[in-house]
C-alpha cells in the first residue's frame, strides 16, 4: 500500500493529520479517509452555532466562529446534503432540521433509568456505606425499582418492588413536590393516611403545606416518619422534558447522623441526581431553579 501523497491544510495553512495515514488502494480512498479531529470539531461548532441562533447566515457564522467563509460554506453544504441543515428561501439563512432530533431520540431510546442510576448509586453506597434507593410513582404510593444495600448490620429493611406511602417517605415527597397542586390533591385523595410513627403526616393538607419547601430546597426528607430511628433524604431525577420521573434517596439510622451528615448526603444526592438526569437528556436550565443551600 502506498503512502498518501498530498497533505491537506486548514484555514491557517497548518497541515492536517488524517485519521488514516495510508491509502487503502481502493478508488477514492484518499478522499474518503476519516476527517481529522479539527475538521470534526468545525462541524459540531457550526451545528452548535446554528442551534443557538435559530437561523444564521454564512457571514455571521464565519465571524462568530473565526472560520473562513469558504470553510463554513463547504461544511454547510455537506450538512445540507445530508439533511441536517436547511436553507430558508427568503432569507437565505440556515437552520437545523429535525434530523438531529431523530438521532437524539434514538439515543434516548437506548437509555435505561436503572442502568444509568446504578452507576451513581453504587458510588454513593461506597462513600457512605448506607442504603441507597431509586423509587418511582405508583398510583397512590412509591415503588422501589433499584437498591444498593447498606454495609452495616443495622439498616433499613426494604426490597426492590416494595411499595411505601407517598406522605411518609422522602422519595414520595419529592415526587409530589414537582406535580401541579391539583394533581397532588387528586393523588392524595386516594391515600390512606396511616401513621407509622408519631411524626407521620396525617392529612393531605399537612403534606401540601411542606411541598413548596421541598421544591425550593431541592430535596425531600423523612425524619422518622416512616420508621422510628430511621432518616431518609431524597432528590428528584428528571427526564429530558424536565419532569420528575423518580426519586433518589439515602436511608440511615438516626444514631449514625452527625452534625454534617445531612449536608454531606444532600450534596452527594444532588450531584448523583443531576448526573442521572443528564444521561436521560435533561438540561438543568429546563427545570425550575431551587436553592442550593441545605436547610438544617
Amino acid at each position: 500500500m502506498a503512502a498518501t501523497g498530498k497533505q491537506r491544510k486548514d484555514d491557517t495553512g497548518t497541515p492536517l493529520q488524517d485519521a488514516d495515514s495510508v491509502d487503502c488502494g481502493m478508488p477514492g480512498a484518499g478522499h474518503e479517509r476519516g476527517e481529522s479531529a479539527s475538521s470534526i470539531g468545525r462541524v459540531f461548532a457550526i451545528l452548535g452555532a446554528i442551534g443557538e441562533s435559530g437561523q444564521i447566515g454564512i457571514s455571521e457564522l464565519s465571524q462568530r466562529l473565526a472560520m473562513s467563509k469558504t470553510t463554513v460554506h463547504r461544511v454547510i453544504q455537506t450538512l445540507k446534503a445530508l439533511g441536517y441543515v436547511t436553507q430558508e428561501v427568503e432569507t437565505e439563512r440556515y437552520r437545523l432540521t429535525i434530523r438531529l432530533f431523530e438521532l437524539g431520540a434514538k439515543a434516548l431510546e437506548s437509555v435505561d433509568l436503572v442502568r444509568e442510576a446504578d452507576i451513581e448509586m453504587r458510588h454513593i453506597g461506597a462513600v457512605t456505606r448506607e442504603a441507597v434507593h431509586l423509587g418511582a410513582f405508583d398510583e397512590d404510593a412509591i415503588i422501589y425499582i433499584h437498591k444498593i444495600d447498606a454495609d452495616y448490620g443495622l439498616r433499613m429493611q426494604s426490597r426492590i418492588g416494595r411499595r411505601n406511602p407517598l406522605h411518609s417517605t422522602a422519595i414520595g415527597k419529592v415526587l409530589l413536590a414537582w406535580m401541579e397542586p391539583a394533581d397532588v390533591r387528586e393523588v392524595l385523595s386516594h391515600v390512606e393516611f396511616r401513621r407509622s410513627t408519631q411524626k407521620t403526616l396525617g392529612s393531605a393538607e399537612a403534606v401540601l403545606s411542606i411541598l413548596p419547601r421541598v421544591r425550593e430546597q431541592g430535596y425531600g426528607e423523612d425524619d422518622e416518619e416512616q420508621e422510628e430511628g430511621l432518616r431518609c433524604l431524597a432528590v428528584p431525577v428528571f427526564d429530558r422534558f424536565g419532569r420528575v420521573i423518580a426519586g433518589l434517596s439515602i436511608s440511615f439510622p438516626t444514631m449514625r447522623c452527625g452534625a454534617d451528615t445531612k449536608s454531606h448526603y444532600v450534596a452527594l444526592l444532588r450531584q448523583a441526581g443531576l448526573a442521572i438526569s443528564a444521561r436521560l437528556g435533561y438540561r438543568e436550565a429546563s427545570a425550575p431553579e431551587h436553592a442550593a443551600a441545605v436547610q438544617e
